[in-house]
């Protein structure tokens, strides 16, 4: 599984609950764009219909540019369908109804060749959560930094 884009903002401020891998539809151009690591998944998220589908809100995918032709009205941020079971969504929309529960992706990798999302139900980090996030790493860095010290020293 080779990751073709990743959402670093919405693993520092949400903290992720369950993820599920879902299919998306995305037009030739949009795939080869997507291939090329021109896509940014930051601030976008996930929403779904009364009707049961799914779908994924400001996720910005560059034009392709060899394709300029074929999209001259191209809307970069358009809805996008994403692709799952029937029981999948309706499990996501019972997890959906808890409070300050949201929907976010949080890649676009490939998975047997086919570009795929993976969804992560997130709740959103409080500020003294973050900053003893912050707190741990630097800490680990700190035992790190002395352990390799001491190993070149012994």
């Amino acid at each position: 599984m080779s990751i073709l884009s990743k959402n670093k903002k919405a693993l520092a401020d949400y903290e992720v609950l369950d993820k599920y891998e879902a299919g998306i539809q995305l037009s030739g151009p949009e795939v080869k764009s997507v291939r090329g690591g021109h896509a940014n998944l930051k601030g976008s998220h996930i929403t779904i219909t009364p009707k049961h589908e799914i779908f994924a809100l400001k996720i910005h995918i560059s034009p392709y540019k060899p394709a300029a032709g074929q999209q001259a009205d191209y809307n970069p941020t358009r809805k996008r369908k994403l692709l799952l079971h029937k029981k999948e969504i309706e499990k996501l929309e019972k997890e959906l109804n808890t409070e300050g529960v949201t929907l976010i992706p949080l890649d676009f990798h490939l998975s047997h060749n086919h570009i795929k999302v993976l969804l992560g139900v997130c709740r959103g980090k409080k500020k003294y959560d973050r900053r003893a996030e912050l707190k741990k790493k630097d800490q680990n860095l700190d035992i790190r930094r002395a352990l390799k010290k001491h190993s070149r020293n012994t």
